[in-house]
């Protein structure tokens, strides 16, 4: 069974009433969009985790990747992290360790947090490879797809498959004059698995074996793309859409076996590009939710990721994205802290806030108002209670304290809206 399943049979799951309910959208019209593959919900039946509804005419979702590296390996802190995006508002949390115990963190981030949990397997079939003493170019193709099983098994909600790469498309990225080559790690496993072994992508060849683990688990395929931009000079470049137009073949299958579906996208995208990018992933993948990293729309601000992306992310959501990746301070730069993390959720939050603003969605306008009548009437506990970063607020309302509670200490007694409350 899948949401997918049962939506085409006109039937509501538990999970589906709980998403419609949430999103204020009639149970009738979220069956339909399920059925179709525009909206999913990704929670594999071993998963204990809170539906959360992800596509067309809903509210616009974030994710906050976590995880351990090769050279930095704390497993509190992971958990921490784990903890402190959901606490910031990420919809979702994707483990990405790539350190040796990356099975360990994954179970205990597992137990400790409610919101749809994804990974990206191939890593895990990759540390196991290098931990025997063999390159990552070894990998058996029977690692890879015992991972998926592996990780389908423990519950995981939604998985990063980079399936869009096969062996035409690698042999034509060796031609093509990109900066960057391949920025993605999945993408580049394969990509070079591919061409040591002068075979094809098994996850590509075997397609049809993950559509059937993805639907005895219910388990919501991400497609990843491996070959997105990692520089503005790379964007929406040849093979950036020849993947993409792969991606959208993998979609009708998936949709064709009721396997629930999302579409990994860009990147770094120059503003003036983002909106085509959206347009043309929705109609090559049959609208299937859109899962953007980003996007990062200059490449000049280390340590400011967070805010080139949560500005590409708010064009991106406004023409067609469902769900925005955060992007850390600390994103090209090193493995973020917990700071990093809440800046990271918090930047995405804001990005996605305003895409639903400017998509006219009611829930997102509802606080709008609600924060432009407390300003009105000085309700400073109602307008911390509403801000994403509520701490952050009171410090600064705290920082230069007045005695008049109609007034701040940026305009004093020269406040706008205390001069003419009488008469406007």
């Amino acid at each position: 069974m899948t949401q997918m399943k049962e939506a085409r049979k006109g039937n509501a799951t538990e999970e589906a009433k709980i998403v419609a309910k949430y999103e204020n959208i009639p149970i009738q019209k979220l069956i339909k969009l399920i059925a179709n593959g525009k909206v999913v919900i990704p929670k594999n039946i071993n998963s204990k985790s809170k539906p959360c509804g992800i596509g067309e005419g809903l509210k616009t979702k974030i994710n906050a990747n976590i995880g351990s590296s090769s050279k930095m390996e704390d497993l509190s802190l992971e958990v921490e992290k784990a903890k402190v995006a959901v606490e910031y508002g990420a919809d979702a949390v994707m483990d990405l360790s790539t350190g040796e115990n990356l099975n360990e963190f994954r179970k205990e981030i597992i137990s400790v947090i409610d919101v749809p949990i994804g990974t990206v397997p191939i890593y895990e079939a990759a540390v196991s490879c290098q931990m025997k003493g063999n390159s990552i170019i070894d990998m058996s193709e029977e690692s890879m797809f015992k991972a998926i099983e592996n990780q389908a098994k423990e519950g995981i909600d939604f998985m990063t498959l980079h399936c869009g790469i096969n062996k035409d498309l690698v042999e034509k990225l060796q031609k093509a004059k990109r900066t960057m080559g391949i920025v993605s790690r999945g993408g580049t496993f394969l990509a070079s698995w591919i061409l040591h072994n002068d075979l094809e992508n098994p996850l590509y060849s075997n397609y049809d074996y993950i559509l059937e683990l993805a639907y005895e688990y219910d388990i919501t395929l991400s497609l990843g793309d491996g070959l997105r931009p990692g520089c503005l000079l790379d964007a929406t470049d040849i093979s950036q859409v020849q993947e993409l137009v792969n991606l959208g073949t993998l979609v009708k299958r998936a949709q064709d076996a009721s396997v629930q579906t999302m579409v990994e996208g860009p990147g770094h995208v120059p503003m003036n590009q983002i909106v085509a990018n959206m347009q043309i992933q929705k109609t090559l993948c049959y609208g299937a939710p859109f899962y953007v990293l980003g996007p990062i729309v200059t490449d000049l601000a280390p340590g400011y990721d967070h805010i080139t992306s949560a500005i590409g992310g708010a064009i991106a959501a406004q023409a067609g994205a469902n769900f925005l990746c955060y992007v850390t301070p600390a994103e090209h730069l090193s493995l973020p802290n917990l700071e990093d993390v809440k800046e990271g959720v918090i930047a995405s939050k804001i990005a996605a806030q305003a895409a639903d603003v400017g998509k006219s969605l009611p829930s997102a306008w509802d606080k709008e108002i609600e924060m432009a009548n407390a300003r009105k009437v000085f309700d400073w506990e109602k307008q911390f209670d509403l801000a994403f970063n509520s701490e952050k607020c009171k410090k600064y309302r705290e920082s230069c304290p007045v005695e008049e509670e109609d007034m701040c200490s940026m305009c004093g007694e020269y406040c706008a809206i205390r001069i003419a409350k009488e008469d406007f």
